[in-house]
């Protein structure tokens, strides 16, 4: 296994998650200039408040490098980012929430964005996310028609109105007097957390807390 992964190493060199750089040896998904640089939320700004969920955490800005990284990531099959986006979620979620949550699940693409990209990056984010804390993420929520992407929308009143009423829970049982873990990739405007929220809280939920990779400054 040694050799096969040292030729593959000399065939296709290993670069960043983040910039893309080829990395040097003892290097390990981020460079060392990323790691040192990456434009990292700290004090308060790593904790948000929002519509129907109690607080929304995230370790990173949405911006430069990490907006590049997340846009391969969700448009360009970088699936594989998804392990080191989970360890640096990991870390933010233990350091801001501990073990106060019951269970982890994620915010869900259509069936049809799935169907269109191969996957649902949320959905792997929360897999990645929850190995790293010894855990599993579970389906909560079922995205039941496809929207235009929020990220066309100007303005959080578009972006509200896009998202109403899209979700439903596809477990209700599993659901309540939970304390949930809702995860996504990214957060602007909060319209997406809030509405998965607020469904949540709607089947049973008892409180609902979210995590992302990144947040828009």
């Amino acid at each position: 296994m040694g050799i096969f992964s040292g030729i593959l190493d000399l065939l296709f060199p290993p670069r960043c998650v983040f910039c893309r750089r080829f990395l040097k040896k003892g290097e390990t998904e981020i460079c060392g200039h990323c790691k040192d640089s990456l434009p990292y939320c700290e004090g308060d700004a790593v904790r948000q408040t929002g519509e129907f969920y109690a607080r929304c955490i995230s370790p990173l800005y949405y911006k430069a490098h990490v907006r590049a990284s997340i846009l391969r990531f969700k448009f360009q099959e970088a699936t594989a980012y998804v392990g080191c986006y989970g360890k640096i979620l990991a870390h933010c979620i233990e350091e801001q929430y501990g073990h106060r949550y019951d269970l982890i699940t994620w915010a869900p693409v259509s069936a049809r964005r799935k169907k269109k990209r191969g996957y649902d990056q949320a959905m792997l984010l929360a897999y990645a996310t929850a190995l790293e804390l010894e855990d599993v993420a579970v389906e909560t929520l079922v995205k039941t028609r496809d929207i235009p992407a929020q990220s066309t929308l100007a303005g959080g009143d578009a972006r509200r109105a896009n998202v109403s009423g899209v979700y439903m829970a596809s477990d209700p049982e599993l659901i309540d007097g939970k304390r949930i873990l809702l995860i996504d990739d990214i957060i602007t405007t909060g319209s997406t957390l809030s509405e998965c929220a607020r469904t949540l809280l709607m089947a049973g939920a008892e409180e609902v807390m979210c995590a992302v990779i990144a947040r828009a400054e």
